[in-house]
């Protein structure tokens, strides 16, 4: 059971690096850095927005307009933070 918490732990920490890189190219596209005319740059902005929107989409829609700004990462790598250091280290408790 250990090692299924400690996998988990492992997928949150890519999913955290997976809404950074969200984060970052939505930044180099903004400030056009990065082109999306180009097919490798659209197939990696598509993974990428299939793998993060989900998960922020219903974020979005619950925090308040905040000028342009989107902060629903930072709530989820908080989140997920949390989950990490709270949550499954009590879960691991359990079963020890």
């Amino acid at each position: 059971m250990l090692e299924l918490l400690q996998f988990i732990s492992y997928l949150l920490t890519l999913y955290i690096y997976v809404l950074i890189a969200m984060a970052v190219m939505s930044w180099l596209i903004a400030f056009r850095i990065v082109r999306t005319d180009n097919q490798a740059v659209r197939m990696i902005v598509e993974l990428l927005y299939r793998l993060t929107e989900p998960v922020l989409r219903p974020i979005r829609k619950a925090l308040p307009d905040i000028g342009g700004i989107d902060i629903s990462p930072v709530i989820v790598i908080l989140i997920i933070i949390f989950i990490q250091s709270v949550i499954l280290p009590n879960i691991a408790k359990a079963f020890i």
